[in-house]
């Protein structure tokens, strides 16, 4: 009963309850990420700008051209937004809050898209093409 101490604990739990926060903290001050993992992402996008160029090289057009490029384009967004601005690492709150409004503008833009070609459509079909 001696070892009690105002607020019932004994000197041996006061003592571990001190020393704890200090070494989360010291933990959580610094941390560093293999350099093989910014090699193997540097890697990756080299090999991605490498297909973007290849679909210009061999030519191709039309819808096929344009999604490979988007595709290319967002897989290389989304290496540097997850690994270079250390988006991987984050709390899911402020992930939610950086990389849902782009996803939410996709849809809007995909939405207008398809209104307009209804759009189109309907003045086509009742005022005729034209002059």
């Amino acid at each position: 009963m001696a070892e009690a101490t105002a607020n019932g604990l004994g000197q041996h739990a006061l003592h571990a309850a001190h020393e704890a926060p200090a070494a989360v903290a010291h933990a959580d001050a610094h941390q560093e990420h293999p350099i093989k993992l910014y090699l193997v992402v540097w890697a990756w996008l080299f090999i991605l700008s490498t297909c973007s160029y290849l679909v210009d090289y061999f030519g191709l057009h039309g819808y096929l051209r344009w999604s490979l490029i988007l595709i290319f384009m967002i897989l290389k967004a989304g290496l540097i937004v997850a690994v270079f601005m250390h988006m991987a690492w984050e709390r899911l709150a402020l992930a939610y809050a950086i990389i849902l409004p782009p996803i939410l503008v996709l849809v809007f833009v995909t939405m207008m898209v398809l209104e307009a070609d209804y759009t189109l459509f309907t003045r086509l079909t009742f005022f005729g093409s034209g002059p």
